[in-house]
């Protein structure tokens, strides 16, 4: 459903010179699995996924996600996906329900399907008390729960998360992660960017590893634990992205 090869994005900065943002990293998510994309502020992360979303040009290489490229049809490629940016932003004077209604009918919903589909993702995200409430008057978590249904709305195959829970208080961040489960078992296709260990451990099938704008490793918890000698994925992701760790 998603495949990254050798994809890279160079920046150029009059003071800086070139800034590797993105160096071949290469990556594949089967249908219906969770891959965690895993760094810290700054790694890398963003950037891949914003090529993934179709967001920036890759410098080199190449990525198709649902069989189209993201380079030659990125068109066909955004019809396929849900993409959350960490810097999501909300229209101040809509209601939740107007703003996802909004992006349902850029995405080319009718309008009883569209209905049908917010009140399904009213009640999976528990946003019954707030749906009609303007967003400017909405807490952190429930614009995260608004940002997250007109992400979904048009019901996307590949769901892309980056950092969804920052800035949430737990039972919120919980809520979310378990939502994010449940869009596994229908089969989605998931990318979960994060910084924190234990979300990772909660939903990730297979990990990936990014650290200065490279893939250091991946594979499953059992393999990064086996091949690190450590229990705790914390532990696993320090010893990985450390001064003079091997390839």
């Amino acid at each position: 459903m998603i495949e990254a090869r050798n994809l890279t994005k160079i920046f150029r900065d009059s003071k800086r010179g070139e800034i590797r943002g993105a160096d071949q990293v290469s990556f594949r998510v089967e249908p219906g699995t969770i891959y965690g994309l895993l760094g810290a502020n700054g790694a890398g992360k963003t950037t891949t996924l914003r090529m993934l979303g179709t967001l920036l040009r890759p410098t080199s290489g190449s990525a198709k996600v649902a069989g189209f490229d993201v380079a030659s049809e990125p068109d066909r490629v955004r019809a396929q996906i849900g993409f959350l940016a960490a810097s999501t932003a909300l229209y101040a004077r809509l209601t939740a329900r107007e703003m996802i209604a909004y992006f349902g009918r850029l995405n080319g919903m009718d309008e009883r399907g569209l209905r049908a589909r917010i009140g399904v993702l009213s009640e999976e995200l528990d946003m019954g008390a707030f749906l009609d409430r303007r967003c400017e008057k909405l807490s952190t978590g429930m614009k995260q729960k608004t940002s997250i249904a007109r992400t979904l709305v048009h019901d996307p195959q590949v769901m892309i998360f980056d950092e969804p829970t920052l800035g949430l208080d737990v039972m919120t961040a919980r809520a979310i992660v378990q939502f994010v489960r449940e869009c596994r078992g229908r089969g989605k296709t998931v990318i979960y960017s994060t910084h924190v260990m234990s979300e990772a451990e909660k939903l990730c099938d297979r990990v990936g590893i990014i650290h200065e704008g490279a893939l250091k490793a991946e594979g499953t918890l059992a393999e990064l634990r086996e091949r690190t000698g450590e229990a705790d994925l914390e532990e696993c992701f320090v010893k990985i992205v450390a001064p003079g760790a091997r390839p």
